[in-house]
């Protein structure tokens, strides 16, 4: 009985830490029917996250240790989607005002939606990582992924020999998370499948609703390929070890200061 309440808790932490990812769904579902009329729907949808980031920090929903992680992936995201749309992956087809190089401003928080999630269930389900690799493996793995995304448009595309680097680099490594005071654990390559696959599905939910557009959705909505996964997959990646280490590096700096107080 206490597991199946625990399996509803767990439900319910999951929930609240996607809720920025939900404002971002919503905005972007009412905003085809109830953009104001003198603002062009992406720049509405930019308003409405950076209120909502706002909203979310000063009433201490999310710390400003996260807001800086958020806006490293607003950062990354924003290069991504840059190159990713000049290269003709994607695209988005609305007017608007802050647009640069094709690619609206708001689409840096979709990426920044993530880590938001990501820092959220960090905190509420007080994670741990046993085994987790030296700094340098993570971080050279870390480049290597973003590269490809990059680089596969001209060079080889190497995610499948990425993806069992991770399996190696990461088979050892253990999550450990605490719901109501029972602690359970779970592969770390499994919760990135996990991740990657509900990442996926969210995908399929913002292009139905016009986020963005796929060269096979231009005429009408179809699903995102299946294929896709792989590419969330190793983005979720990235994302997971960015918060990871700089979870690492707060905790050795945490624990540098206390030694040297006692």
């Amino acid at each position: 009985m206490k597991h199946i309440y625990n399996l509803f808790y767990f439900g319910y932490l999951q929930a609240i830490s996607c809720l920025f990812p939900l404002i971002i769904f919503v905005t972007l579902a009412l905003s085809e029917r109830m953009t104001p009329f003198f603002l062009p729907r992406y720049d509405f949808i930019l308003i409405v996250c950076i209120l909502a980031q706002i909203f979310l920090l000063i009433t201490n929903f999310e710390t400003i240790d996260e807001m800086k992680v958020i806006l490293v992936f607003h950062i990354i995201g924003l290069a991504l989607e840059i190159y990713k749309v000049h290269m003709g992956s994607w695209s988005y087809p609305e007017e608007a005002i802050f647009k640069i190089a094709g690619v609206p401003l708001y689409s840096g928080f979709m990426y920044a939606s993530v880590a938001s999630y990501m820092c959220q269930a960090w905190r509420r389900l007080d994670l741990k990582l046993v085994n987790w690799p030296t700094s340098w493996m993570t971080i050279g793995l870390g480049i290597a992924i973003y590269g490809n995304f990059f680089t596969h448009h001209f060079l080889y595309d190497f995610r499948w020999v990425l993806k069992i680097l991770v399996v190696i680099l990461f088979f050892r490594t253990m999550v450990y998370f605490t719901i109501d005071q029972t602690i359970y654990r779970m592969s770390l390559p499994i919760s990135f499948v996990l991740i990657g696959f509900f990442i996926w599905i969210a995908e399929n939910i913002a292009t139905f609703f016009g986020a963005w557009a796929y060269p096979h959705q231009q005429s009408d909505w179809e699903i995102v390929h299946i294929g896709k996964i792989s590419s969330w997959l190793l983005l979720v990646i990235v994302s997971f070890m960015i918060v990871a280490q700089l979870k690492h590096t707060k905790y050795e700096k945490l624990a540098q200061n206390k030694n040297a107080a006692l």
